[in-house]
């Protein structure tokens, strides 16, 4: 690719939709919110430590999860920069208690999840952390959301993708037609494409999961966790890399293969994950790219919330890694109905 001729994030959504130039457009016109978003998130995150933006701010959000300085600034720049686009018809965010109305001038087609800073308890260490969103069409013809336009299965989404924010600033994307990733050029001030038709292996050797959780764990995740450690029949372990970042191990898991895991367990029966803003919109970009997803019986874009904050269990990353552990879990259903 020349150097003079980049194909910026919006130069490919104009080109590559596969849809009509009204559509093309509302997308284009939704994605430069998103990029906005992403470089304001992005740009505090590296000013941080020269202007006092690590740690708390002293207050909890809806999960009584302590929020961070940074958390506020993410959460504040999705909503502004998504509500001046003029496409959006409500919101989610996992900073705020309920949904987020967009003015009736300003409001668009377009239902938009997002988690602002996933992993913002490891800011203070400087650790990869990242942004993730899920797009939906909107259901309510009239002017007024409702539940049913946001409490919807991951198959209705339209497009998802999440930012990166490491070595290098990414944004990995879908719009239903495979996973294309984009890197923030500095120089330039674009997101270019740098990753094309990205793909997961069938098969990798890495697996992904906290497992100073694992007294809490039911049996099938033990006994699955244990036998791709083993070396059993000559069979090579999996190696553990965990950072705690879902968008980091996501990202890692989409390039190298293997599987990430956030499983239910004693502790959390209900999983950790939220299902509107991490697990559905990462789980989309993981099966567009090749791999699956699934709550360890049903995929997970088949599931639809009860509500906007749900929590579930999930296993995404190669297709191979994770029929083998929906096989382990289905086992174990078999073994405890048989008792």
């Amino acid at each position: 690719m020349s150097h003079t001729n980049l194909i910026t994030l919006n130069r490919w959504l104009l080109s590559e939709t596969h849809k009509d130039l009204a559509h093309r457009l509302e997308m284009a016109n939704l994605m430069q919110g998103i990029q906005l978003a992403c470089k304001i998130t992005n740009n505090a995150i590296k000013r941080a430590g020269f202007e006092q933006l690590f740690g708390l701010a002293g207050i909890t959000n809806v999960h009584s999860e302590d929020v961070k300085k940074l958390d506020i600034i993410a959460n504040d720049a999705f909503k502004m920069a998504l509500k001046s686009t003029r496409e959006v018809f409500c919101m989610v965010s996992e900073e705020e208690d309920s949904i987020i109305p967009v003015p009736e001038g300003q409001s668009g087609n377009f239902v938009i999840t997002f988690d602002p800073l996933d992993g913002s308890s490891n800011l203070d260490c400087n650790v990869s952390v990242g942004s993730i969103f899920g797009v939906w069409p909107k259901i309510s013809s009239d002017k007024n959301f409702s539940e049913k336009d946001v409490l919807r299965k991951g198959r209705d989404m339209i497009a998802s993708g999440y930012a990166l924010y490491g070595s290098a600033t990414m944004l990995v994307l879908t719009l239903g037609n495979g996973v294309f990733g984009f890197t923030l050029d500095n120089t330039v001030g674009e997101f270019i494409l740098t990753h094309s038709h990205m793909t997961i292996k069938h098969k990798g050797q890495i697996y992904s999961i906290n497992e100073g959780n694992s007294v809490y764990w039911d049996k099938s995740t033990q006994n699955y966790v244990n036998h791709i450690k083993s070396n059993e029949g000559g069979k090579t372990p999996y190696s553990s890399r965990y950072i705690g970042s879902m968008v980091s191990d996501v990202h890692r898991t989409l390039l190298y293969g293997g599987i990430f895991m956030y499983p239910a367990d004693s502790k959390s029966p209900q999983g950790k994950l939220r299902f509107l803003y991490e697990v559905a919109p990462l789980s989309f970009i993981v099966e567009q790219a090749g791999g699956k997803s699934s709550d360890g019986k049903t995929a997970c874009l088949d599931l639809v919330p009860k509500n906007i904050h749900q929590r579930n269990p999930v296993f995404m990353g190669s297709s191979h890694d994770v029929s083998l552990l929906e096989k382990f879990h289905a086992e174990h259903t078999n073994e405890s109905h048989s008792k």
